[in-house]
Parts: structure tokens; C-alpha cells; sequence
């Protein structure tokens, strides 16, 4: 089987990449710059081009839509639309199967935890711009178009994800390097993480069984969710770090963003740090018999991975 990721140079692809080659699937990469990796081959392609996305998926029989567009709302307005059109009229013109990996911004605020069912509600500009393209997708489904599913996954963490997350940036990589780790808002909020080779283990597990798709699957993603002040605890315990943390207010928040694009960008989804927010993926662990990575083991590999 040919399995083709467009956005191959991202955390979960980087991830996914080296599961798919150690199964001795094929495996095709495309961005507008892919990197070289043994034993894929690479194809150059704008996902905003619909005749470079027919072109480099031709011959798939797997699309994984793993893209990440820079995070500001109108890139996310202008391209995310043309890129999700794209990748479902070229799948259907390859005949090949559309994975596609999701977030949780289109369920807005919610007062339980979040599961496949819950309902599309966006706070937020950019949950607006993820619901308009998880809904143009789901209805290809239902009207049995194409042969598609979603994968969605909480805020993540792990190899390959780094420093790059958010919380990669505000704890990981601050004590490691001897500092105060920051979070936003509250502290004492339940908050799930997924664990990005968990994502990847899935992505894989759900494109070999045909009975998967026509449905939204979460990703596995430990329980119980930890507050924030313990998943950074647990961090400061696997560095020797300090287990003070600076607890960022929304105020001052606000007036970075005054002076720092991507504060602007991230202060509408500080609901998610003034809310609890508890993922739930006991849909694909019960169907697949999947044990979650549990915080303590992630957060161990991903601190092994980030000292390399």
C-alpha cells in the first residue's frame, strides 16, 4: 500500500514516517519542501493548488492530512478551506482513502469531557475556521463520497514535538534549561495532553481497518487528566527542576499581545485554560485494545528525546 502524507514535515508526521517504513509500507512525502528520508520518496507540492495535490497523491491508496498552517487566523481563513477541497476532490479522483487529523477547537467550551460526540459549538475564530472544515468533510462522508475519517488529538506533547507545543515551550524546554516553568491563566484546571507517538500509533492502526472510516475517532490520550500544575510537576520531577511555577495571567496576556503576533493569536483560545478541559478516547481504546501512554512514561521519553 502507498501511503501519502501531505504535510510531511511536521510533529506527527515525523512520528508517523518511521512507523509506516518499519511496517514495509510505501510511503510518499509532500510539502512545498519535504526532507529527505530513506526509503520514501518526496514529492513538492502547494496544498492550496488543487492540480499539485491531484498530481502528488495520484496511485495512494492512504492520504494523511496532517498539514499545520502558520497559527494566524487569516492564513487559517484563506487556506485551510482550498486546502481541505483540494485534498477531498484529489482523493476521490485517486480513489484513495482521506485521514485526517483534527483538533478539538470546534468544540469550544464544554462542561464535560470531550468525546467523538460532542457537539460543534466554536468560541473562537480559529474553532470557526476547524468546524467549517471538519463539517465540509464530514458531509462528503455522509453522503458516501469518499472513504474518509477524523482523528482528532487534545493540545499535544512528545518526540518530535519538542519545544514546538506549547507546553513544549512554556515547561519542557524552560526546565530543562534551569528555569520557571509558565502556564496561562490557572494552574489548577484539568487539562489532557496527547502523547504524539500514541497519535501516530493510531493514525496508522485506524488506516489498515476499512470498518474505521465513515467515523471521528479521538486519539488515545491518557486518564485521568492531570491538572496543569501536576503534568508540570511531573516534568520538574524528571529534570530536577523547581516546582514553582509562574502562572501567566490573562491581563498580562492581553498586553503582550499588544506587542507579540502570536500572544494576539493565542489570546482567544485562553478559554481553554479558564475551563476544564478533559479529552476522552475510550472509543478507540476499547476498539482497538489500546493502552494511552501514561503521563509519567511520556513525559520521560519526551525529555530523553529532547536532550539528543
Amino acid at each position: 500500500m502507498l501511503h501519502t502524507i501531505l504535510g510531511a514535515n511536521g510533529s506527527i508526521a515525523n512520528e508517523l514516517v518511521p512507523i509506516l517504513i518499519s511496517n514495509n509500507e510505501k510511503v510518499r512525502l509532500i510539502s512545498r519542501n519535504p526532507k529527505p528520508v530513506n526509503n520514501a520518496e518526496t514529492v513538492s507540492a502547494d496544498a492550496t493548488n488543487y492540480d499539485e495535490v491531484l498530481k502528488a497523491v495520484q496511485g495512494s491508496d492512504v492520504v494523511y492530512l496532517l498539514i499545520g498552517l502558520d497559527y494566524n487566523i487569516n492564513a487559517w481563513r484563506e487556506k485551510w478551506p482550498k486546502i481541505m477541497r483540494n485534498a477531498i476532490d484529489a482523493c476521490k479522483a485517486a480513489n484513495a482513502k482521506l485521514v485526517f487529523f483534527d483538533n478539538v477547537y470546534m468544540y469550544g467550551k464544554t462542561n464535560t469531557a470531550m468525546t467523538e460526540e460532542t457537539p460543534f459549538k466554536p468560541v473562537s475564530k480559529k474553532g470557526k475556521v476547524r468546524a467549517e472544515i471538519a463539517t465540509m468533510l464530514l458531509n462528503e462522508i455522509k453522503t458516501g463520497n469518499i472513504k474518509a475519517l477524523i482523528a482528532r488529538a487534545a493540545d499535544f506533547y512528545g518526540p518530535n514535538a519538542g519545544a514546538k507545543s506549547v507546553i513544549g515551550v512554556l515547561a519542557f524546554d524552560k526546565l530543562l534549561k534551569g528555569k520557571t516553568p509558565q502556564t496561562f491563566v490557572n494552574a489548577d484546571l484539568l487539562h489532557s495532553y496527547t502523547y504524539t507517538t500514541d497519535a501516530a500509533k493510531a493514525l496508522y492502526i485506524l488506516s489498515k481497518h476499512d470498518e474505521a472510516f465513515g467515523q471521528t475517532w479521538h486519539m488515545p490520550t491518557a486518564l485521568p487528566a492531570l491538572t496543569s500544575r501536576e503534568f508540570i510537576n511531573l516534568i520538574a520531577n524528571e529534570t530536577n527542576g523547581t516546582k514553582k511555577i509562574q502562572v501567566i495571567p490573562k491581563f498580562m496576556i492581553k498586553i503582550i499581545s499588544w506587542f507579540n503576533p502570536l500572544m494576539k493569536e493565542l489570546y482567544e483560545m485562553l478559554y481553554q485554560n479558564e475551563y476544564a478541559y478533559v479529552f476522552d478516547s475510550t472509543k478507540f481504546d476499547k476498539a482497538f485494545n489500546f493502552t494511552p501512554t501514561s503521563y509519567q512514561q511520556g513525559i520521560k521519553q519526551t525529555i530523553e528525546w529532547m536532550k539528543k
